[in-house]
C-alpha cells in the first residue's frame, strides 16, 4: 500500500491518509480483510507522528472501513466494500470537475466535451459496440 502525503494542499494529513485508503477500497486495489500497515510502519513509511496515523485509523474505524483485530492489527472490514460506490461517485465527480473547470477555460462547450468523451471512450474500448444515445 502507497499512500503519499503534501504538506502545501493544506489538508490535514490525517485527512489525506483516510481519503486515500478510501480510495484505495473504493478502487477494489484493498479489499475486505486486506491487512493495512501498522500505525508506526506507516508513520515511518510516510515520515509524519504515529499520533497522526492513529486518528486516521480512528477515523476509518468509525466509518466502518476498517476494523481493529486484537493482537492481530488492522484490516478492511467487510462494511468497507459499502463505501466503494459512494466513494467512486465523489472520486469520479471530482474528477469531472476539474475536467469541466479546465475544458470551460479553454472554451469548450458541453457538446464539445460530450463528444471528446465519447470519442475516448470508444479509442479506449473499441469492442464495445453500444452506441449511447444523449
Amino acid at each position: 500500500m502507497q499512500l503519499h502525503i503534501t504538506t502545501s494542499d493544506g489538508v490535514p494529513i490525517y485527512l489525506q491518509i483516510v481519503n486515500q485508503i478510501k480510495y484505495l477500497v473504493a478502487s477494489g486495489r484493498l479489499k475486505a480483510g486486506d491487512e493495512v500497515p501498522p500505525i508506526r510502519v506507516l508513520a515511518e513509511q510516510l515520515v509524519v507522528n504515529p499520533n497522526t496515523v492513529a486518528r486516521a485509523y480512528r477515523e476509518l474505524e468509525l466509518a466502518g472501513v476498517v476494523e481493529k483485530r486484537r493482537t492481530a492489527g488492522t484490516f478492511i472490514s467487510a462494511g468497507g466494500s459499502l463505501l466503494a460506490h459512494p466513494e467512486q461517485v465523489r472520486i469520479l465527480t471530482e474528477r469531472i470537475d476539474a475536467l469541466l473547470t479546465d475544458a470551460r477555460q479553454m472554451n469548450f462547450s458541453t457538446g464539445e466535451i460530450v463528444d471528446l468523451l465519447h470519442d475516448r471512450a470508444s479509442a479506449l474500448n473499441p469492442s464495445d459496440t453500444k452506441k449511447e444515445t444523449r
